[in-house]
């Protein structure tokens, strides 16, 4: 009879532990509806700062979108010129609006970490902003985290270990009282 008290408790234990929680809202408590995810892979992007300014940018194929704006305030850099280097290459670069620029590489940048700078000038600012974009097809191609993953089945793992040696501490504990008893009846 104990042995099934324990065997059950061991199996609610092993389906509670692999069961994520849930978290539950009552009325009012909600914060509506929850953010579209991203449908496809995050898209490569670098980033570039100084003091007075930070450059985004968003590489889509041959396509990217740069992004400009105040350090201090984060407000898009208005009537800037921009002039942009990346891995030794000049990208022209076109103004779409305030704090917007289009560029078009004349490659798809190669799979690595490539240098990355630009020229800023703003008024009476100029400043030279330097960063990195680093390519890797193979981290831009899963949606789903890998350390929630890694951690379910590390979960998993635990739980049919701790079931495995409790049963096998059953047993040997039977085992020992069967010898200790002088054998079975």
């Amino acid at each position: 009879m104990q042995f099934l008290s324990l065997i059950h408790a061991l199996g609610l234990a092993l389906v509670l532990g692999l069961v994520p929680p849930a978290a539950l809202a009552d009325a009012g408590h909600d914060h509506g509806e929850a953010p579209a995810a991203a449908a496809g892979a995050a898209l490569p992007r670098f980033a570039a700062t100084s003091d007075l300014f930070e450059l985004v940018g968003v590489i889509e194929g041959q396509k990217l979108a740069l992004y400009l704006d105040h350090a201090g305030d984060n407000s898009p850099v208005k009537e800037a010129q921009l002039e942009l280097d990346i891995a030794g290459s000049r990208v022209p670069v076109t103004r779409v609006a305030d704090g917007e620029f289009q560029a078009a590489l004349a490659a798809p940048l190669a799979e690595g970490a490539s240098p990355v700078t630009a020229t800023v000038v703003a008024g009476n600012d100029t400043d030279l902003l330097a960063g990195e974009i680093d390519i890797h097809a193979a981290a831009h191609a899963h949606g789903e985290p890998a350390g929630r993953r890694n951690a379910l089945v590390a979960g998993a793992v635990a739980a049919v270990l701790l079931a495995l040696a409790a049963v096998w501490g059953v047993r040997r504990g039977r085992a020992a009282r069967t010898r200790h008893q002088g054998g079975a009846a």
